[in-house]
């Protein structure tokens, strides 16, 4: 079950059951099954809170996730997004809001199918990952 919810920003996701299709699929394919998934959007403000209460990070970042599983194999997490950040990563990488908002969310899904993003190698398996998703 894939949920979505707004805190302090007014944002309704589009075409929810399309895109909680589309992540399930995602989900599968790399060989896990699908608990409970929870987006939460927000603020820039909200999410540099979270940022920094719970992982010490002083910065602004257009995600955090947050992995709630605990049986191997199976996804369950909190996600949150900045519609902010997405709105202007989209202009900064000369994309789609709705393109970037893609890339977010299967970005958390990765995550929670245990990709890391923090090397160079990381990054650039998932970005490949990101690209190879978005397209299906």
């Amino acid at each position: 079950m894939i949920n979505y919810f707004s805190e302090d920003v007014d944002f309704e996701i589009s075409e929810s059951e399309i895109k909680s299709s589309w992540l399930t699929k995602v989900i599968e394919n790399e060989g896990y099954n699908l608990s409970e998934l929870n987006y939460i959007f927000c603020s820039d403000e909200y999410l540099h809170k979270i940022n920094l209460e719970y992982l010490e990070h002083d910065t602004y970042t257009d995600i955090i996730t947050f992995d709630n599983s605990e049986e191997e194999g199976l996804i369950e997490g909190d996600i949150f997004i900045s519609v902010e950040r997405v709105k202007e990563n989209a202009i900064a990488f000369n994309t789609s809001f709705e393109n970037e908002l893609k890339r977010v969310l299967v970005h958390g899904v990765l995550h929670l199918c245990g990709y890391l993003d923090k090397s160079d190698e990381d990054e650039l398996l998932m970005r490949s990952l990101e690209n190879k998703y978005i397209s299906i």
